[in-house]
């Protein structure tokens, strides 16, 4: 488990991360969310122990990471900008990072660059970018750590190499109990495989929830009806969201569904349906009852 305690991290007069903390359970899939300037890459580096916080303390499975070389060799960071060495290829990759994760999978390693079709020979300065972020995750989950901190890991990613990693990621959890932590600006990415969501905004995280939580209850209807209606005609139910497009209205509500179609049958609607709700439905109806307003500081 990592437990962030009231960190704070500044560069110069730069304010990177403000006073956060936060708690990731084992084997859970924790998402990081926020717009380019919000702190992520800082405190994914925070959380490996890259950067030491100028406040605070990051603490995985009690111990902390800074400085603590048999914390850190259970813990991969995936940089959003790609760095290897010069003229390095993959397999010299592979071979740096064996000296540096005893459990390191070599089978596995050359098993996936076949899967990916990456040549591990060929260097990996002539890769397109979505390429050298797959021998980025090639290494990680070959390395067997514990902890995975993945920067903007889907960015640059086709669809099918991006379903790909998270079907990796997700066999991972599953077998072995990985703990990765995503960092994104699209909440779309990390739909299908996230269990918890925080929005990371001007260095603070303001909000954090469990996803399993959020959608307890909530729903989305969808109904029209022969007159226009308003929030008002529904008194009973706790509507999240409430968007009316001429007699078509669509609605966000927290409750029972059948608590919910009942109190919509009684205004006689022409139709009505319930709708899957995806995560940035959740996540901005969630936030805008906190007091934010997501559409303005991730879209």
């Amino acid at each position: 488990m990592i437990t962030v305690n009231h960190i704070s991290k500044s560069f110069d007069r730069i304010l990177a991360v403000d006073d956060v903390s936060a708690e990731i359970q084992q084997g859970s899939v924790f998402g990081l969310i926020g717009s380019n300037g919000a702190g992520k890459s800082t405190f994914l580096r925070l959380l490996a122990g890259i950067l030491k916080p100028d406040a605070g303390e990051i603490l995985i499975d009690g111990q902390p990471v800074y400085e603590n070389p048999a914390v850190k060799e259970r813990c991969f960071f995936i940089s959003d900008e790609q760095y290897f060495f010069q003229n390095a290829t993959p397999e010299s990759m592979k071979q740096f990072y064996q000296s540096l994760y005893p459990l390191f999978d070599e089978q596995r390693f050359y098993h996936l660059m076949e899967g990916f079709s990456l040549d591990p020979k060929r260097r990996i300065a002539s890769f397109s970018k979505g390429m050298k972020k797959q021998v980025s995750v090639i290494c990680a989950v070959s390395s067997r750590a514990d902890y995975v901190f993945a920067d903007e890991t889907f960015d640059g990613l086709d669809p099918v190499a991006r379903q790909a990693v998270k079907s990796l990621f997700a066999a991972d959890i599953a077998d072995r109990g990985m703990t990765p932590v995503i960092a994104s600006h699209n909440l779309r990415e990390l739909e299908d495989i996230c269990d918890h969501v925080g929005l990371l905004h001007q260095g603070g995280i303001l909000f954090s929830r469990d996803l399993s939580d959020m959608m307890l209850g909530m729903h989305k209807l969808q109904a029209a009806f022969s007159r226009p209606v308003e929030p008002s005609d529904f008194p009973s139910l706790e509507i999240l969201r409430f968007e009316p497009r001429g007699s078509l209205v669509t609605m966000t509500v927290r409750g029972e569904a059948s608590e919910i179609q009942s109190a919509v049958a009684a205004m006689q609607p022409l139709f009505m349906e319930l709708l899957p709700l995806s995560l940035e439905e959740i996540f901005i109806s969630e936030t805008e009852v906190a007091g934010y307003d997501i559409k303005k500081l991730i879209l």
